[in-house]
């Protein structure tokens, strides 16, 4: 199976264009949940692919409004290349979504899009176990954190993800990504470069460092909602045992709309199986 059988051809794909804002591509990463959107510039030889803009480029630089200086240079592929060999980018690189080129976009590639032709019987091999692909090491936050508290921990362990422990330690659910930015809001505001620092009543709040001078500068910053996790969780889990097949995980992943599945043994937290390994299965 090659990538041409699976992608989204150029008429159905969703781009942005040069010269353009982040709020042309918010809205669908928001409203659509995509990943990225692709970036395309309108030259005298044609459209041309310059890239694309994600979801964690947005919420890392809050204060950058050009479309321009968002775009990130990502490989491409062609509708001749083999789902397989596409897969095996994605695994190396990370990405998620895969612009489709030959001269000029064709179309897009996504994770989403191998997995389902896993699911579907279409790549071999659909019967390795997940135990053998997923991973042992599980991020976690807690349901008690606010919100923004629990983006900043999904930032630093650079996971799309936390599977969500109550007070007794206790699976209570799991936070996205998606959960995040759905909610996330940029604002205006300044910034003080003097004497004040953190207030050190908030149990939340990072630790206070005095600050140089007494001038402030105008900035943007993205904010969250102050309720805590447990208000934007899923707390209906999907799981998946060690002896189901990379097919049986594909499934669940199309039929519930997800890009991970905790991994249990019992009632216990074994590990977590995200899309990203699952398409390692893909031969």
């Amino acid at each position: 199976m090659n990538v041409a059988d699976v992608m989204t051809p150029r008429v159905d794909v969703v781009t942005a264009e040069l010269p353009g804002t982040r709020d042309d591509v918010l809205e669908y990463l928001q409203e659509r949940q995509f990943s990225s959107v692709p970036v395309i510039k309108e030259t005298d030889a044609g459209e041309e692919c310059r890239g694309l803009v994600t979801r964690d480029a947005l919420i890392k630089n809050p204060d950058e409004d050009q479309l321009a200086m968002l775009v990130e240079d990502v490989p491409t592929t062609t509708g001749e290349t083999s789902l397989a060999s596409v897969a095996r980018t994605m695994v190396e690189t990370g990405e998620r979504r895969i612009p489709v080129v030959d001269g000029q976009l064709e179309g897009i590639v996504t994770i989403t899009d191998v997995i389902r032709a896993l699911a579907e019987g279409g790549v071999d091999d659909g019967d390795t176990p997940v135990g053998e692909l997923a991973r042992p090491d599980v991020n976690c936050v807690y349901a008690g954190a606010p919100l923004g508290v629990a983006e900043r921990e999904l930032s630093h362990a650079d996971v799309p993800y936390g599977v969500v422990l109550d007070d007794d330690a206790e699976v209570a659910g799991i936070l996205t990504e998606v959960d995040v930015i759905e909610v996330a809001e940029v604002v205006e505001g300044e910034t003080g470069t003097g004497e004040s620092i953190a207030n050190q009543d908030d149990e939340w709040m990072w630790e206070g460092i005095k600050a140089v001078g007494n001038r402030y500068m105008p900035t943007r910053n993205v904010e969250f909602p102050d309720e805590p996790v447990s208000e934007y969780m899923t707390a209906d889990l999907v799981t998946v045992g060690s002896r189901r097949t990379a097919k049986e995980a594909a499934q669940l992943l199309i039929r519930h709309e997800i890009e991970q599945i905790p991994l249990v043994s019992g009632d216990d937290l074994a590990g977590i199986v995200r899309d990203i390994d699952v398409i390692k299965a893909v031969q």
